[in-house]
């Protein structure tokens, strides 16, 4: 028989590839296939949240994402116009793009400067996949999926041919309409399709004489001749322009043709002459569904297989990065012998919840964008009305509530302010520790944070094989301490006297990683 490909992953867009991605990061070897040539070069995002950039400082990509992104400092990041060329004469209405706190204290280490289109994101990634000689495997389509107590097997087609593959474990990272999720028998529920059906148009035209050097992320194009949302890709010549395909009065997606798309674009910049070169053009239609599970023995969905969020408030791609970040350092202690098979059986305790909140707050912008682009205290009072949580709470805020958590606190203690204070099942707070953020500390590692007092901390994690930091900060008493897991979330708090701190690591790491409990005599 041959030996099992420890983790197969299906589907190569943003999620998939950055499953595969973190994988290789925890050392655990990881086929990918993907029925596409290659990363798709049509975006169907450009918002890159906080959490997935930190997701992306851990991986060491953050700089070359950065270098990717189109430079929105000190830009608007929405706008609301007729046109291009009426926005560039400033017949506009904008919406800055956000900013840290006013006392320069964020509750991240690092951001963007701008949006990052996502087939860029997709091309740094696989980029740095292939110079870590990563298995992916392109042109490749899954077309079976059995699965036993010991393994699953695949069933693949690809340039070669048909055929078969082992796997310990299967990653369905294959979006909305999932092979893998349907082959496996698993429903879906929620809202399904909203609105009207749209079309994406991927297209190069200089628009810098027009705007006058403007830049935003997002204008909404009101003239009725063409009213739809731009978005840019590279701030100058390349950009996706998405308008309505009104089925209900008989129009189809194929009805927009490139030369059809041209003529939209020309009314929608304003600029009858402009020259124009439609690149792609992809019908789409908002979504609202999650799945019934997110795991059904060995195979675990992430990103759009699991759970599908519409679009405004850019959740959809960063709560599918947060999956597989959740997801990877776990199977790779399941693989190298660390944790009990348990471990996996958290993934779905803790992400199940969390997309859920997130396909509730996309849909309650839905009816009003205002509820997401608002500012002041006058949209803080309409999103409470709404139910509705300020950003950052969705991105950075949520909490886990799982066996791999000591003592979780999974109630928000604000939906209007982010508040990260070291709770059990939050995100570690970040804080610069001698010009290292805590995030950073962590590393993809278990890690030990002892308070300023905390020298018998520092001794017990050596004993057990623990990273430690001794961290001065707010959040921790001088003589408490933080257990972090791999993926930067507490999973133990402790702020009372321990007498044997060694063996008080020892046995909650045990229970934290599901490790088997000893017979005695055995």
């Amino acid at each position: 028989m041959p030996v099992p490909v420890p983790v197969l992953v299906v589907g190569g867009g943003s999620v998939g590839l950055l499953t595969a991605a973190l994988l290789t990061h925890h050392g655990v070897p990881v086929v990918l296939v993907e029925r596409r040539s290659g990363p798709s070069v049509h975006p169907r995002a450009t918002g890159i949240g906080a959490r997935t950039v930190e997701i992306l400082r851990e991986l060491g990509l953050d700089a070359a994402v950065d270098a990717a992104a189109v430079d929105l400092r000190g830009a608007v990041g929405k706008a609301v116009a007729p046109t291009v060329v009426a926005m560039g004469e400033g017949d506009v209405v904008t919406v800055p793009m956000p900013t840290p706190s006013a006392d320069g204290q964020d509750a991240t280490p690092f951001r963007l400067r701008g949006v990052c289109a996502q087939d860029r994101l997709d091309a740094v990634v696989a980029a740095d996949l292939a110079r870590r000689g990563a298995d992916l495997r392109w042109s490749t389509r899954l077309t079976g999926i059995r699965q036993d107590a010991d393994g699953v097997d695949v069933e693949l087609e690809g340039p070669d041919g048909r055929y078969s593959l082992r796997c310990t474990h299967a990653v369905a990272a294959d979006g909305t309409h999932s092979t893998v999720r349907t082959a496996l028998g698993v429903g879906v529920s929620g809202p399904g399709d909203l609105g009207k059906s749209m079309i994406n148009i991927l297209f190069r035209a200089d628009l810098r004489p027009h705007l006058r050097g403007m830049s935003f992320a997002t204008c909404t194009i009101t003239t009725p001749e063409a009213p739809g949302l731009l978005a840019t890709v590279d701030g100058a010549t390349n950009w996706v322009f998405h308008v309505a395909c009104d089925t209900e009065a008989g129009e189809r997606p194929e009805d927009f043709t490139h030369e059809r798309c041209a003529t939209i674009i020309r009314s929608a910049v304003g600029d009858p002459d402009l020259d124009v070169d439609v690149r792609s053009v992809l019908p789409w239609r908002p979504r609202s569904a999650a799945a019934e599970r997110f795991t059904v023995g060995r195979v675990f969905l992430v990103g759009d297989a699991a759970h599908t969020v519409s679009p405004l408030g850019a959740f959809g791609l960063n709560t599918g990065v947060a999956d597989a970040h959740n997801l990877a350092w776990k199977l790779a202690a399941v693989h190298h012998g660390q944790a009990g098979a348990a471990l996996l059986d958290t993934y779905a305790h803790e992400r199940e919840p969390v997309a859920t909140a997130t396909l509730d707050q996309a849909l309650r912008r839905v009816a009003d964008p205002k509820l997401h682009w608002g500012r002041g205290p006058e949209a803080d009072a309409a999103r409470a009305a709404a139910g509705v949580w300020a950003a950052p709470v969705v991105h950075l805020g949520q909490r886990y509530d799982s066996a791999a958590v000591v003592d979780p606190r999974p109630e928000l203690p604000s939906t209007v302010d982010l508040v990260l204070d070291g709770t059990p099942g939050s995100r570690v707070p970040h804080a610069w520790i001698d010009g290292t953020s805590t995030l950073d500390l962590v590393a993809s590692r278990w890690t030990l944070l002892a308070g300023a007092a905390g020298e018998r901390w520092l001794t017990a994690a050596a004993d057990v094989g623990l990273p430690a930091h001794r961290v001065a900060v707010p959040w921790l008493p001088d003589d408490g301490a933080l257990l972090v897991r791999p993926d930067g979330i507490v999973a133990l708090r402790t702020t009372t006297p321990v007498t044997d701190r060694t063996r008080f690591l020892g046995e909650i790491l045990d229970q934290l990683l599901a490790r088997p409990v000893p017979v005695p005599g055995g």
